[in-house]
């Protein structure tokens, strides 16, 4: 089973080649990816390391993470798995390297296109006016204790 690494803060002027002949001591059985923009071609600041076994991933991390590449210090960890899913398509989320939000809360997301933000939202809207369960829509826990406290003023100002 292959092991796909995560290599952040790549230069932007990086190749695949240049990035492979860093990895090139590891082994033959190391394959290199760098992630460009489709506008310049230039690095987007990331790429993937894929590796054969764990063990093979360790000793990489332990070695290279920290490693100089062109001023650039590399931060290499274990990539998570690709996520599926039309909202996650940017390369970060697709990749699975950066946290989603909770599916119960909206996404303000800034990648979304003008054509896609309508009919999420509909579908937000229908999903959540049709639900009959009061506990099925959980508060976002950013606002829980802020809510808690609103709910209190009313339930207070109801018995008045």
């Amino acid at each position: 089973m292959s092991i796909r690494l995560y290599v952040g803060n790549l230069p932007k002027e990086v190749e695949r080649q240049e990035l492979a002949a860093v990895f090139a001591e590891a082994g033959d059985s190391v394959s290199t990816k760098v992630i460009t923009d489709r506008k310049t071609g230039k690095c987007r600041g990331f790429g993937f390391v894929t590796v054969k076994t764990d063990e093979q991933a360790d000793e990489i991390i332990e070695k290279y993470n920290g490693f100089v590449l062109k001023d650039c210090a590399l931060k290499i960890e274990k990539a998570l798995p690709r996520a599926k899913g039309k909202e996650e398509q940017g390369a970060e989320g697709a990749e699975g390297v950066s946290s989603s939000p909770s599916p119960s809360a909206p996404s303000t997301g800034s990648r979304r296109s003008k054509g896609n933000s309508n009919n999420n939202n509909k579908s937000r809207r229908v999903a959540a006016s049709t639900s009959t369960d009061s506990d099925a829509v959980q508060p976002d826990p950013r606002w829980a204790q802020d809510l808690e406290k609103l709910k209190q003023l009313l339930a207070a100002q109801a018995t008045n």
